[in-house]
């Protein structure tokens, strides 16, 4: 269905992907571009490719899965990978997979064919080399001056915008393990223990709820930590007194959550920590509650911050409202265009005091609806009552 709109969209203009290729070292893990993972589900491939080549004549060829050669050898150290066959076809949804050796002879078929070559990997900035599909293309233009290159970058982020009943649910399972890990956490922090600590008991947490790792690394910043925003040390003792920001998620088949609740070492929130902590949450709930079709994120960061300004602290919210979240974190969704239906995003107003060594930030995952939205993280505490209550 998703190959069948990209396909489709490109009229004709033949279009590539690139997995991207695997130079991990022992104990990290690999994963192919996003934009290939979205239209494919194939995770375990470097190297691979997706052609889209809508004018051939024969439509089995239309999408074309190249992989990469076997090696025994490496697969002994890496993992068994399925030969080309009936099997593989079934189990990917595509009926043409080749070797990547073939390639060029596949390029120089279309090319007689298409004399448009759309861009469908995200484009490189200035300094930075070409996007692999530009590369590519270029070299098939100096050897067949008739095709030229056409811009559907934003075609897929497009797509990846608006998610389906099935991507929303298994983000909502993402958020479930985090509500997990979280409840986990508010019971355990305390003064005395170490922020990695935390951070072990939270994955802790999504890992018996289901959950595969963490999402992106997580933020445990207590203290003067809590006004960095994507504080990554872990690895300070919590003091009574202090506020802990936790900004984390779990991950799970292919996408993940992304909370963040800030809470008292203490467990009770100080007069002045509750004076901050509320204003970011009237300013997070009226943010939640703007949320629907046609409006922008940049119009929801006004009324945010508006709350904030008007309570004397906008210049100590540095940050914009909040992201679309998908197979990435911070999803690659194209230009700030209105939400749709079925858009996800993060909602995550903060204020940062760093001579009071006071930092509160709230986050939530919002699904927008027909007429409105879904807050897929309501179960998380989030009020002062809240979690005074969940840390007793």
């Amino acid at each position: 269905m998703r190959r069948s709109k990209v396909s489709k969209a490109l009229k004709g203009a033949a279009g590539i992907l690139f997995a991207g290729d695997c130079d991990c070292e022992l104990g990290t893990t690999w994963r192919p571009h996003s934009h290939f993972e979205y239209l494919t589900g194939v995770t375990n491939e470097p190297g691979a490719l997706l052609l889209f080549d809508p004018t051939n004549p024969v439509p089995v060829r239309r999408e074309v899965l190249f992989l990469m050669s076997r090696d025994p050898e490496l697969e002994q150290w890496d993992g068994i990978r399925k030969p080309l066959g009936s099997e593989l076809q079934k189990s990917v949804g595509i009926k043409t997979i080749l070797r990547t050796r073939a390639l060029q002879v596949v390029l120089k078929d279309v090319a007689s064919r298409t004399t448009q070559l759309a861009t469908l990997m995200p484009a490189a900035e200035v300094d930075a080399p070409l996007s692999k599909d530009m590369e590519l293309w270029n070299k098939v233009c100096e050897r067949t001056p008739s095709c030229e290159i056409v811009d559907c970058t934003n075609l897929i982020p497009t797509c990846r915008s608006v998610k389906s009943s099935a991507e929303i649910q298994t983000i909502q399972s993402a958020v479930d393990m985090t509500a997990r890990g979280f409840a986990d956490a508010m019971a355990f922090v305390k003064a005395g223990v170490n922020e990695f600590q935390v951070q072990a008991t939270l994955e802790y947490g999504y890992a018996m709820a289901g959950g595969r790792g963490s999402a992106f690394p997580p933020i445990v910043g207590s203290g003067i930590n809590s006004t960095v925003l994507h504080y990554n040390a872990n690895d300070k003792q919590l003091v009574d007194g202090d506020l802990v920001c936790i900004d984390s998620g779990a991950f799970y088949a292919g996408y993940g959550a992304d909370i963040t609740r800030t809470i008292p070492v203490s467990g009770t929130f100080s007069k002045r920590q509750k004076e901050i902590y509320n204003i970011v949450l009237k300013a997070e709930e009226a943010a939640i509650k703007a949320v629907k079709p046609g409006i922008t994120l940049g119009e929801i960061d006004s009324l945010a911050r508006a709350i904030i300004v008007s309570s004397g602290y906008g210049d100590y919210f540095i940050h914009g409202i909040g992201h679309h979240l998908g197979l990435e974190t911070h999803d690659s969704c194209g230009p700030m265009a209105p939400l749709k239906k079925g858009a996800v995003v993060t909602i995550e107003p903060g204020i940062y005091l760093p001579d009071e060594a006071l930092g509160v930030r709230i986050e939530d995952d919002i699904v927008v609806t027909a007429k409105g939205h879904k807050n897929l993280s309501k179960a998380i505490p989030k009020t002062v009552a809240a979690i005074e209550k969940a840390m007793a």
